[in-house]
């Protein structure tokens, strides 16, 4: 955290992304295929990037745990000039729909001790399952927020809510039951995630991510631009949910084809 914009610092680790499927999801995909036809009614790219989360059928989370993460995400990456922010791309229905899933559980890991502290090069450690560090992070961060100013996180202005982000991600606000780093990393990591996962998951609305860095989506034939080096390739992205929804041309081979647009548009 920190004065620049989250969407700067963000956009500055994009290498290091995976735009195309969320790492949490990757092993859930072909259930999330099979599911997401009953969900999409709660997420639809074209239902508007502003939607709010109240009302919304939440498949895991509850009503103030959703409040949070609304709040903490626009934080992350907020809606500014260059277009809507994670909140408004639906980024806490994709972490909602995690949370749900078998990556929620940990239904794949090894769960056995013993549990020491890990390095970083060794990867996830804790014995919680993500569900557990939302579930167990969140209550008590709104507590400290009440215990400061009076009021839960999402209430706080975004200064307040900038500065206990960043004592999280320093390790400076006292969790009893998880991390406060842990729980940071996950949360940003998740965000980024959602904001540029296929719309199919929940979170990257209207395509909003894709089209904030130009990502054109579903791999279409690109055999003629092979040779072609630097050039842009201005395409409207299409999703995985364009094509089973039929709102996007495919060739015979099943390929997207791509509508090119102009730099102005």
């Amino acid at each position: 955290m920190g004065k620049p914009s989250g969407r700067r610092r963000f956009l500055k680790n994009l290498t290091t992304l995976t735009a195309a499927v969320p790492a949490g999801l990757a092993a859930t995909q072909t259930q999330a295929q099979h599911d997401h036809a009953g969900h999409v009614a709660q997420a639809k790219p074209g239902a508007g990037a502003a939607a709010s989360t109240q009302g919304q059928a939440w498949l895991y989370l509850m009503q103030p745990e959703a409040e949070f993460l609304d709040a903490a995400v626009a934080r992350l990456i907020p809606a500014d000039e260059l277009g809507p922010g994670a909140k408004e791309a639906g980024v806490t229905v994709f972490i909602d729909r995690q949370l749900a899933s078998s990556w929620g559980t940990h239904g794949r890991n090894y769960r056995q001790g013993p549990w020491p502290e890990g390095t970083p090069q060794q990867g996830y450690q804790s014995q919680l399952t993500p569900q557990e560090v939302y579930r167990y992070a969140i209550p008590e961060i709104n507590a400290y927020c009440e215990k400061q100013h009076g009021k839960v996180f999402a209430a706080l202005d975004g200064a307040q809510q900038d500065a206990v982000l960043t004592l999280l991600d320093e390790g400076k606000l006292d969790l009893v039951s998880v991390s406060p780093r842990l729980f940071f990393n996950m949360l940003l990591d998740n965000t980024k995630s959602g904001f540029f996962a296929d719309p199919m998951y929940g979170g990257n609305r209207d395509k909003v991510g894709w089209k904030l860095v130009g990502f054109p989506g579903v791999a279409a034939v690109y055999t003629e631009h092979v040779g072609k080096h630097g050039v842009p390739y201005p395409a409207q992205p299409v999703s995985i949910l364009d094509i089973e929804q039929k709102v996007a041309q495919v060739d015979e081979h099943g390929h997207p084809v791509h509508v090119m647009i102009s730099r102005n548009d």
